[in-house]
């Protein structure tokens, strides 16, 4: 297997994709194949910046979409600090008004096959990291006997979620723990808001050791005139 690839985090081209992220969640829906995955393979630094959410990435070093998990699974995507050793495995879904629940004609919906199928792939990465751990194959891609990592599934839109619902799947992604892991899950409304916070406190650093603030104007926080 191949190891991820080197990458090298410029925040203001971040800036940039974001600003073209806000735009695409103009559509109402968004399907994974046409609309989510042709994006994000586009904007590799919009990309990077979601494993923001792993407290233990701070480089966003290393990248890759469409990982192969030890040949049996398949990452959307995939980044990482290496040198810290951690690394955020990503799921992307669609964003319709099936995506999370699924209405079936009661007064509590059910659990969308889409949400499950996301959330199992997440198991069984985990099961395979965990498998091959401490052989060549996984030294080679991670340069390393042992790393730390997390899994996030990214689906739905906020606008098709009941309050009773956001408070299912709330309690559900505190309650269930993977190998005493919990699933990071949001939706894409949530991705684009929360990125759009942490970039309007990201610092920026040049040639000197000083740091300079982004500029509010370039994140469009401004309120409209």
């Amino acid at each position: 297997m191949k190891p991820l690839d080197s990458f090298n985090f410029d925040v203001r081209r971040c800036i940039t994709e974001l600003n073209e992220f806000e735009k695409l969640l103009d559509k109402e829906e968004l399907r994974e194949a046409q609309d989510v995955l042709p994006f994000f393979r586009s904007n590799l630094h919009l990309s990077a910046f979601i494993a923001s959410y792993v407290a233990g990435i701070v480089r966003f070093d290393r990248i890759k979409h469409e990982f192969a998990v030890f040949g049996d699974f398949r990452a959307d995507l995939v980044v990482g600090d290496s040198v810290n050793g951690t690394y955020c495995f990503i799921e992307f879904e669609d964003a319709t008004k099936n995506s999370i629940f699924i209405e079936k004609g009661r007064s509590t919906s059910d659990w969308s096959p889409r949400f499950e199928h996301g959330f199992s792939q997440i198991v069984d990465w985990f099961w395979k990291l965990d498998d091959f751990r401490n052989t060549a194959q996984f030294r080679a891609v991670f340069d390393s006997d042992s790393i730390n990592f997390y899994g996030m599934l990214i689906i739905g839109r906020e606008s098709f979620l009941s309050p009773i619902d956001k408070n299912r799947l709330k309690w559900r992604l505190n309650k269930v723990l993977i190998d005493s892991q919990k699933i990071i899950c949001i939706t894409f409304d949530q991705l684009a808001r929360d990125i759009k916070d942490r970039l309007s406190l990201y610092q920026l650093s040049y040639e000197s050791d000083s740091f300079t603030e982004i500029d509010s104007d370039l994140l469009d926080i401004e309120e409209d005139a």
